[in-house]
């Protein structure tokens, strides 16, 4: 039985609502450093979600100075979308379902066992493209800050915090630019700690909308990116 107390739920009020509001993830990061101000120098592990929250957490462990590791996730895709998914794939197996998207959705046995089945493919080439040549993630005994460029649906998030209590962390801290507050709640129950800078109670909500600036990150900007922490020359 999980007895841990409620995660404590940190936000900027004069972001609240707003959309446009982010310069950009590099500048997310930094205003998320700021929340975070008393993880700097800590020995905390800051852990991306890729590919996108990789510039988020990028800049928020060189502002804290802590290490910066990469845990490939990966939503489940609906079969006729390449953007809707109802669950999400950590890298260690880990599977969470979004039963009310499925019921919605329709899917059969079979069709949710294929996506799951493509999904950890997926994910493991995300592994070994983003992880190549490194140990596996090891977060026991450790207080990991796990970052993604925001919260929409909350269920990758889940995944992957899943993912890390189930490898030994001791202390999970998720740091995200914006969220919907649903999916807030879904999170935080998981974790002991939760900051977002820009909380939005759209009733449409999407990631992008927070920034000014907004590309889609391909893993070889990611890689390039983690490799300049892991001090091993960079890709492109």
């Amino acid at each position: 039985m999980d007895d841990r107390t409620p995660a404590q739920i940190v936000d900027l009020p004069e972001l609240r609502d707003r959309v446009g509001i982010l310069p950009d993830r590099e500048a997310a990061g930094e205003i998320l450093a700021e929340m975070l101000a008393e993880w700097r120098d800590s020995g905390a592990l800051v852990v991306a979600i890729p590919a996108g929250g990789v510039p988020v957490a990028a800049a928020l462990a060189r502002w804290l100075g802590l290490d910066l590791e990469a845990a490939p996730t990966s939503k489940i895709l609906l079969p006729w979308t390449a953007e809707a998914g109802y669950g999400a794939v950590a890298w260690d197996g880990t599977v969470v379902l979004n039963h009310e998207m499925l019921i919605r959705a329709g899917l059969s046995e079979e069709e949710v066992g294929r996506g799951i089945a493509e999904t950890r493919e997926k994910v493991a080439g995300r592994v070994a493209r983003l992880r190549p040549g490194r140990a596996p993630l090891a977060v026991r005994e450790r207080t990991v800050i796990l970052v993604d460029d925001g919260l929409a649906s909350g269920y990758t998030m889940v995944a992957a915090a899943q993912a890390l209590r189930a490898a030994g962390a001791a202390k999970i801290i998720v740091a995200v630019p914006t969220g919907h507050p649903e999916a807030i709640g879904r999170v935080a129950p998981l974790a002991d700690g939760l900051y977002c800078a820009n909380v939005r109670r759209s009733g449409r909500f999407a990631v992008a909308e927070a920034y000014q600036q907004w590309h889609d990150v391909s893993e070889e900007e990611a890689l390039g990116t983690l490799k300049g922490f892991w001090g091993e020359e960079r890709v492109g």
